[in-house]
């Protein structure tokens, strides 16, 4: 049986009154295995703070100046929204106030201060919040969710604004609970996926500022879920789609429940639902979904294909950026709920991988999909991607559709800030990102801490963290699972084996300075991909094939030159299969990177390997075929041929076939 958004509403209502019923005294919030720090604790330095850098230097940092749906969008007053959906400037406001915290950018600090201050202010006298208040559009509730994060980080940020920005929060709270008790008015098909936002920002008041209202939010949690899509309904092995959904309408549930951005910020549900149930069977329903997920639809990326569907394994089938940098927050969110480690690592994977791949060095242009054998980048006919149009894979400004324009930027600022965590009694500090950075926090008993970590991972295999501490404490630091053999020295000392236990290395650490040393090498390994084809992976980086192009510019916004659309096409044979046993490690041993890193030939790591053209057909004349099934000979001598990070390409090839002997 199939069920509309309306029948399962119903029926939430008719059979679960008890799970709503308020009228006994709240449980409370089941904690969390770690505690997110705020705002202006985590800053990147390094070449991590240089991605930041760039990001803003591009298209990021000047949407505000000429992009209609930031420059003149509705939430501020001005006219222009995509759709009643009213996600463009709210998208836009939850990725700026980080990016712009992390730079100190006092532009884009006023601006976003600017959009908060006029979105309060212009609150409707019955709480709703945003570009629909006192006018006749329908009040949908998705829209409001990516604004509250926003929110959320500026109080962070300046706590000057908590007495004026929580006030008209927890009026909208009490008009949505009731919005939500009207047989869930204002829960579209989209806000019926993506509920679990909104209650992971409903858990931040309740934690801290719940203003009296405990009761209504952990009420409100509960609306959201049973008036929402049944995430762990959709997940059960008899209802998901383990090949790429060909029938939409297939689905026994709501067709979007299937569509991969919808997906990315689901995987926040059951996580989110254990915090208002206590019950340890969300969290393992939460990691059944995941490794479903990926098992099935799972990318070499570290990213899932969906190309508006789940869209299987197919090297050439396309994965939204939407859906990388939602699944990389949402797994950030799952490891600070569970701390299994496994989160961790693919969040990790997707930074280094697929995030800086589907966009061009300077971040001036975007792709909408982006596909792991990527053979050029243009108006593809025939097209793939059954879902979604042929210009999907340009990269430019808006190809396809606008969303990811205005969400793309939260990608790697939100990375940065969940890169370190305390533990729940607040007496620990985790690194749980490798990366550059530098922190400051207070941990209990007032206890002053910072940490600079000082490394080029994940282009270099080693690191070095100090510490100045008040008071002694534990430092944990996440050791990714791909890490063989690695090492850790303390204030010069001797290199002792890494023993970490559920993923984190413990370090006592005294008061006073503390330098500790990691060494953290990895082997070459091989992904069983489909057809018979692998993948390379080397520690969190997968490898491909840099096919050669030429660019070509085939459009431009005439307000901003540099906002362009780029046709990439490959000048050189990319047809490859390889040999996986010559596979061959290269490190160019540098103390920086160049800036771009994740740009053509700029890589200090490097794979070698045999090859050979074989026969591999394009399907079209813009996309290559699957990998062939079985090797069927060389075409022509073998010859080595390198590898760079699928994050410096833009053309690749990163599923081969394998050269049998």
């Amino acid at each position: 049986m199939m069920y509309s958004l309306k029948q399962l509403s119903q029926v939430v209502f008719q059979l679960f009154p008890a799970a709503l019923d308020s009228s006994s005294p709240p449980p409370g919030l089941a904690p969390t295995a770690f505690v997110p720090l705020p705002l202006t604790s985590i800053y990147a330095t390094g070449w991590l703070h240089d991605q930041l850098v760039v990001q803003m230097n591009g298209l990021a940092g000047h949407l505000h100046e000429f992009y209609d749906y930031v420059s003149e969008t509705d939430w501020v007053g001005g006219t222009s929204a995509y759709s009643l959906l009213e996600e463009a400037g709210s998208y836009w406001f939850n990725a700026m106030v980080p990016h712009g915290v992390l730079l100190n950018n006092e532009e884009i600090i006023g601006k976003t201060k600017q959009f908060l201050h006029y979105v309060l202010e212009h609150q409707e006298e019955s709480g709703w919040l945003g570009p629909e208040a006192n006018t006749n559009k329908p009040k949908l509730l998705w829209g409001r969710y990516p604004f509250f994060f926003g929110a959320v980080q500026l109080m962070e940020a300046y706590p000057e604004l908590i007495n004026t920005t929580i006030p008209p929060l927890h009026k909208f709270v009490h008009l949505a609970n009731s919005m939500l008790k009207n047989n869930g008015e204002g829960v579209d098909n989209w806000a019926a996926t993506r509920w679990e936002d909104f209650v992971v920002f409903l858990q931040w008041l309740y934690e801290h500022h719940p203003e009296g209202n405990e009761a209504l939010l952990l009420e409100t949690m509960k609306l959201l879920k049973w008036t929402g899509a049944p995430w762990e309904e959709v997940f059960k092995p008899q209802n998901f789609p383990t090949t790429a959904v060909e029938d939409p309408e297939s689905n026994p549930f709501p067709v979007l429940t299937w569509h991969g951005v919808n997906i990315a910020e689901g995987l926040k549900a059951l996580p989110s639902t254990y915090r208002f149930t206590h019950n340890t069977s969300d969290l393992e329903a939460a990691s059944d979904i995941w490794d479903r997920l990926y098992r099935y639809h799972g990318r070499p990326s570290g990213a899932f294909g969906a190309d508006e569907f789940l869209s299987g394994q197919s090297a050439t089938r396309g994965t939204e950026l939407c859906l990388v940098v939602e699944s990389m927050f949402s797994g950030s969110y799952l490891f600070q709920v569970t701390g299994d480690l496994k989160y961790a690592d693919r969040v990790e994977r997707m930074t280094f991988n697929a995030l800086p791949a589907t966009l061009t060095g300077d971040m001036w242009q975007r792709q909408y999909l982006q596909q792991q054998n990527q053979v050029a980048a243009k108006n593809m006919t025939p097209n793939p991607f059954p879902e979604d149009g042929p210009y999907s894979n340009v990269f430019g400004l808006e190809p396809n559709y606008p969303c990811c324009t205005v969400d793309f930027p939260q990608g790697w600022p939100k990375f940065v800030t969940n890169s370190f965590v305390a533990t729940p009694d607040n007496t620990g500090l985790v690194q749980v990102y490798i990366g550059p950075f530098d922190v400051k926090t207070s941990l209990a008993n007032g206890n002053a801490v910072s940490v600079k970590t000082k490394t080029l991972y994940p282009f270099s295999d080693s690191l070095q963290i100090i510490i100045n501490a008040d008071s002694k404490f534990d430092f944990f630091i996440r050791i990714p699972s791909w890490v063989e053999g690695g090492s850790l020295s303390i204030n010069d000392g001797p290199s002792n084996t890494l023993r970490p236990v559920n993923g984190l290395q413990r370090t006592s650490i005294a008061a006073g300075v503390t330098t500790l040393k990691l060494h953290l090498p990895a082997l070459i390994t091989t992904e069983q991909r489909p057809g018979g084809s692998v993948a390379i992976h080397r520690g969190p980086l997968n490898y491909a094939f840099d096919i050669p192009r030429s660019q070509k510019i085939i459009a431009q916004d005439p307000t901003q030159p540099n906002a362009t659309d780029l046709q990439f096409t490959a000048t050189e044979d990319w047809a490859y299969a390889i040999d996986p046993t010559t596979l061959t490690f290269h490190d160019a041993n540098v103390k920086e990177l160049p800036s771009p890193i994740f740009d053509s030939g700029l890589s200090p790591f490097k794979i070698s390997v045999i090859a050979c053209l074989v026969d591999w057909k394009l399907a079209g004349d813009t996309y290559a075929a699957d990998p062939p099934p079985q090797f069927n000979g060389c075409l022509g001598e073998k010859k080595n041929i390198t590898l760079a990070p699928l994050g410096t390409t833009k053309l690749r090839i990163s599923e081969f076939p394998v050269i049998v002997n």
